[in-house]
């Protein structure tokens, strides 16, 4: 067994060894017996809501809203009210249950625009907190692909990273107005953020201390954009990998070193795969060059389709502690979360002290057998 192997079992055995932790990880944080575990579920808009289980849910995040050209935050369909509306009615279920407008997501532009000036800020922060008062939601998820970077296209300014903290504050600011005038509600502010390339458009420390917590996309590290195949959620950095490759625990450590406290972070899960095509024929298709596909199949789908079936076989990474399905014939991969790699996940979030986990997408898992494990993984005793 490696050293680091060892070091990582002994940890996972023995988390008062503090001294084997840093070795291998850096700090780890005590756990904590009374200690609860956030459990975040975006929720996309469509026609009707998909079945919720508000009583596995400590949050739900909308999604989304959008900014239009005036700086102004605005729904852009009209099933959008109806939705954020049957998400508050959960709360019949789970009075304890917080609803998020999430800001934003992949291609959504404008937020260079409305982060730019005082007057553009507050115009920003106005009308999503409109939002909030009409739907009576408990805060709001903004989630910026990336400030600084120009993502799918989006307008972009190297001030970008300065002014989102600003930003960020404005909205701070006016929530906990909001929050004074209702007698001390204390009103959520989260964003949605990546490790590597993207964090370095944040000024993490600043915006940490004005953030109830951070939802890290530790996912997608591989896809149509990556010349290779891979773990696209991976814990751990897989040992045929790439040196410095993007893992989750590289995601958590970087945002932990920059000074985003343990709980403030939320580990991301992919309840979705990515699938590559005509994939290199060697080490069972893991880390080779594909030609073909690189977009996205529902945890739906490959339960029902691809596990164990139609010529896929179920593979297990004991290094990244990471799942994936090979089609020798096919020459095809499916990179995915199953119900082991969520619970090393969990452990992981155990482990390090830090506030829960959140996952991409409802729809993705319509039986909740993914969210089914993931709660019992994190309300078990320690």
């Amino acid at each position: 067994m490696k050293m680091e192997a060892l070091y990582r079992y002994i940890v996972r055995l023995t988390t008062g060894l503090a001294l084997a932790a840093a070795f291998v990880h850096g700090p780890v944080y005590a756990k904590d017996a009374a200690r609860d575990y956030r459990i975040i579920g975006y929720v996309a808009d469509g026609p009707t809501l998909p079945k919720i289980s508000a009583d596995k849910l400590d949050v739900v995040n909308f999604a989304f809203a959008q900014v239009n050209p005036a700086h102004e935050v605005f729904l852009p369909h009209e099933t959008a009210a109806r939705s954020l509306d049957g998400l508050v009615a959960l709360r019949e279920t789970n009075p304890d249950l917080k609803v998020l407008l999430s800001i934003g997501g992949w291609g959504a532009g404008n937020f260079s625009e409305a982060a730019l000036t005082d007057v553009s800020r507050a115009r920003f922060a106005d009308t999503a907190l409109a939002l909030v008062r009409k739907h009576d939601l408990d805060g709001l998820d903004i989630d910026w692909e990336y400030p600084a970077h120009p993502g799918p296209g989006i307008s972009h300014r190297p001030e970008d990273k300065q002014n989102f903290t600003l930003l960020l504050q404005a909205i701070r600011a006016k929530l906990d107005v909001l929050g004074a005038s209702e007698g001390g509600r204390r009103y959520l502010l989260t964003i949605a953020a990546a490790d590597g390339e993207a964090a370095r458009g944040l000024e993490i420390a600043r915006i940490s201390e004005v953030l109830d917590w951070i939802n890290l996309m530790t996912y997608d590290f591989y896809g149509s954009l990556t010349p290779t195949t891979g773990h696209h959620a991976s814990l751990y950095r897989s040992r045929t990998a790439a040196a410095g490759s993007r893992t989750t625990e590289q995601a958590v450590d970087e945002f932990l070193k920059a000074g985003t406290p343990p709980r403030k972070l939320n580990v991301g899960l992919a309840f979705y795969g990515r699938v590559f095509g005509k994939v290199t024929d060697a080490q069972q298709g893991l880390h080779q060059p594909f030609a073909s596909e690189g977009g996205f199949v529902t945890w739906q789908q490959i339960a029902r389709d691809h596990l164990d079936k139609g010529g896929f076989v179920r593979l297990w990474d004991e290094q990244a502690q990471a799942a994936w399905l090979w089609n020798e014939k096919d020459k095809r991969l499916i990179s995915y979360e199953d119900p082991q790699a969520l619970r090393a996940k969990a452990d992981f979030v155990r482990e390090r002290g830090l506030g829960g986990v959140m996952y991409w997408e409802q729809r993705t898992d319509p039986d909740e057998q993914l969210l089914d494990v993931v709660h019992a993984a994190l309300r078990k005793a320690p």
